[in-house]
């Protein structure tokens, strides 16, 4: 399928997305379609799709689309550098790369031209093991990197251990992908699930997810162009975020006092006043919310750290949440080490 050639634009910014993970089957090639058709529809564009994988998933897709944007550029990999400068020129505003999964090499070439990385994540422990290799890299090239929970079941307490442990290492996308049918279903004929069944739960993730991603982009670049016109309610959830600043604190002589509530009686003028004196809480019976769950044995819940018996545990045993890395080997150059 033939598509038009781009005309030139008076914009000159180009922005780079690299989806990275050496684990197969975390979801890089679903999410990079995904991402740039909502690019498109938020106004974003134009975006540019390379698949650097030699799968060509995301060329198969593609070739299966029939709307005209987002465009897709075929290019190798010791061209990529040329090939967006080209692509900058011609006035893309956005280009999404895909990467393959277990090549260190050719995942850190494309890093290298990246002005952010995502790094999707199933929460599971074979997944978040094999994402250091991944940080490693971006931390090599001095990139930014956000970690996206992708794949997850709902209501999973696994999926929020899952982003505990990543938060240790990066920032973590505050919008979290469910495991739904209809997410990798639409891509059967070249949509998305935002074009198949735009008011499906999936389709609202992937919306507040490129929000946020278009509004951290945009916050790191310093392009208030870029930005979205309205944040969603998980925009705002970004505490794990290196590049959020905190709120100012309020200033007390600027808050006005609320008014004091009018008494239903006039206080007593005379006599003795009987202090209120609260009932033993022993006595009581248990408070049961509506609508909630109520939560047995909490000292289960507690904080719970990674160690080497178990993916969760004590904290007395802590190593890497991912495995060994360069930064977790053993010091040769103490007394009684080999050299």
């Amino acid at each position: 399928m033939k598509r038009p050639p781009l005309s030139k634009g008076e914009r000159t910014s180009m922005y780079t997305l690299v989806l990275a993970s050496q684990k197969g089957g975390s979801g890089k090639t679903t999410l990079s379609g995904h991402l740039g058709v909502e690019a498109e529809r938020s106004g974003a564009g134009p975006v540019a799709l390379i698949d650097t994988d030699p799968q060509g998933s995301l060329a198969l897709w593609w070739n299966a689309r029939e709307a005209e944007a987002p465009v897709f550029v075929r290019v190798g990999m010791l061209e990529l550098g040329q090939a967006l400068e080209q692509l900058r020129q011609a006035g893309i505003r956005l280009c999404i790369i895909d990467t393959p999964p277990a090549i260190t090499g050719a995942i850190s070439q494309v890093v290298s031209h990246a002005d952010l990385v995502l790094v999707p994540t199933r929460p599971s422990p074979h997944d978040l093991r094999a994402v250091g290799a991944t940080v490693d890299i971006a931390e090599r090239h001095n990139k930014p990197l956000i970690f996206i929970v992708n794949g997850a079941t709902a209501r999973a307490r696994i999926t929020g251990e899952a982003a505990i442990a990543l938060s240790q290492h990066g920032t973590v996308a505050p919008v979290t992908l469910h495991h739904r049918v209809d997410f990798a279903a639409s891509m059967v004929d070249g949509r998305t699930v935002n074009e198949a069944v735009p008011r499906s739960p999936s389709s609202k993730e992937v919306s507040e997810l490129w929000l946020y991603i278009q509004d951290r982009l945009a916050r790191q670049m310093k392009d208030p162009k870029f930005a979205p016109e309205f944040r969603s309610e998980s925009s705002a959830v970004s505490g794990l975020s290196a590049v959020d600043e905190p709120a100012p604190a309020p200033h007390f002589a600027d808050v006005e006092p609320e008014p004091m509530p009018e008494l239903d009686a006039p206080m007593p003028t005379g006599g003795v006043v009987t202090p209120f004196i609260a009932p033993d809480n022993e006595n009581l019976p248990p408070k049961v919310w509506e609508g909630t769950e109520r939560r047995v044995q909490p000292d289960r819940r507690q904080a719970q750290t990674v160690n080497a018996n178990g993916f969760y545990g004590g904290s007395d045993r802590r190593v890497h949440a991912f495995g060994r890395r360069s930064s977790d080997r053993p010091d040769f150059g103490h007394a009684g080490a080999k050299k």
